[in-house]
């Protein structure tokens, strides 16, 4: 992989495109917390991994969006962020709009959201979004940034090398858009790029309306083959469906 800038990149809240309002991502991350045991005998550091954690924070303009967005509940950041939700909101940061391109997902409790208003007139607000039950998921992108598909599509693939892994798969989806009946996005794997089934447990809930965030697990010791897409399938037809979609292939065994 090539070096790159942060140019181009998407951040997705609760099936919501927030990036023309989002100014940064001030810190992004994650991993176990530690606990230091070293002996009266070490001469260093010992530590011990413990639970996994995660955090997204970034940093907001205002925009409180038109009035018919406002009353709807949809269409801005104010709108978005500022109810402050008790129950889990789901997030997803796209580094760049490229399938393959990193993808990070977090399923997380909103801590905040912070007005700042310095000595220079400039409005804005930051926003602390604090890793709850699996930690953060650092992945790849099934969609090229934001996809819209008109009719049920297969999408392109990713391929991981020769070698399956043993470990199951998680993947976040955010669905921006949807007009019609319903549709369904889910994940299939292939050993040689021709050949595609459905990967079991790898389908998102059926889609029925817009602004809709999800994430899915397979089982922890599922084999994930060579080769990866994201298709759309429907049953009583759609018009159209915008979305985004991170996938992270377990290499080592994971708990949560």
């Amino acid at each position: 992989m090539a070096k790159s800038n942060g140019l181009g990149d998407l951040l997705f809240v609760g099936g919501r495109n927030l990036s023309g309002d989002v100014a940064s991502i001030n810190s992004l991350g994650g991993g176990p917390a530690v606990q230091e045991v070293p002996g009266i005998n070490a001469s260093a550091k010992e530590r011990l991994g413990l639970q996994r954690d995660g955090v997204i924070d970034f940093a907001t303009y205002f925009n409180d969006g038109a009035a018919a967005n406002r009353a709807a509940g949809a269409g801005s950041t104010f709108v978005v962020l500022s109810a402050l939700p008790t129950a889990d909101v789901h997030l997803l940061y796209c580094r760049g709009q490229s399938i393959g391109n990193a993808g990070v997902g977090l399923v997380a409790k909103q801590a905040d959201y912070k007005l700042s208003r310095p000595g220079d007139g400039s409005l804005g607000f930051s926003v602390q979004a604090q890793a709850n039950g699996y930690g953060i998921e650092m992945g790849e992108l099934l969609t090229a940034g934001l996809r819209t598909d008109v009719a049920a599509t297969n999408g392109a693939s990713i391929d991981y090398g020769a070698v399956s892994t043993l470990f199951g798969l998680s993947a976040y989806l955010q669905v921006t858009a949807f007009t019609g009946t319903d549709v369904t996005i889910k994940l299939q794997d292939s050993a040689d790029n021709a050949a595609w089934a459905d990967i079991a447990s790898g389908g998102f809930t059926q889609i029925t309306a817009a602004n809709v965030a999800e994430r899915i697990q397979t089982g922890l010791t599922a084999t994930i083959r060579r080769y990866v897409r994201v298709i759309t399938v429907t049953t009583g037809g759609f018009t159209s469906v915008s979305f985004a979609v991170s996938f992270n292939r377990h290499l080592t065994a994971v708990a949560y």
